[in-house]
């Protein structure tokens, strides 16, 4: 992962450290279907757009996952490494990561399901939060 700032000084490897753990919180989550606790990674008005569906805010996140992790997204897991970080300043960044939606049994994400993510993290109160996260296909070159 490469990582690049504006303002060096202010940007502390705690800092890099918590933002890059966005993603893990994120799988966990999935992992154990809990809206919740992957709202709860979002600002509250934070915003989740993935192919067909757009959410602003943690309750409109949590509502959605809620009923997908009862459908659509019964059984699986995602994936997510982080592969760029740049910083805007001391308290926003945006983190770039590589993953996808696992299937059961998969290890990899299959081609229809592996994606390429932007996350828009802001420092809010000490802590970092995903202000806004998008994802799109990512096909072999």
């Amino acid at each position: 992962m490469t990582a690049q700032t504006i303002e060096t000084a202010a940007v502390t490897d705690e800092d890099k450290a918590a933002i890059a753990a966005l993603p893990q919180r994120v799988v966990e989550a999935w992992a154990a279907h809990d809206a919740d606790a992957f709202a709860d990674v979002f600002t509250p008005d934070g915003t989740m757009i993935i192919p067909g569906h757009f959410q602003k805010g943690r309750d409109a996140i949590r509502a959605f996952l809620t009923q997908a992790f009862q459908g659509a997204f019964k059984g699986t897991r995602v994936t997510g490494t982080p592969v760029d970080l740049r910083f805007a300043n001391a308290e926003s960044g945006i983190l770039i990561t590589q993953g996808g939606i696992l299937a059961p049994g998969e290890t990899e994400p299959s081609a229809e399901r592996a994606v390429h993510a932007s996350w828009v993290v802001i420092k809010r109160e000490g802590q970092w939060f995903l202000a806004a996260y998008q994802n799109s296909p990512r096909h072999a070159a």
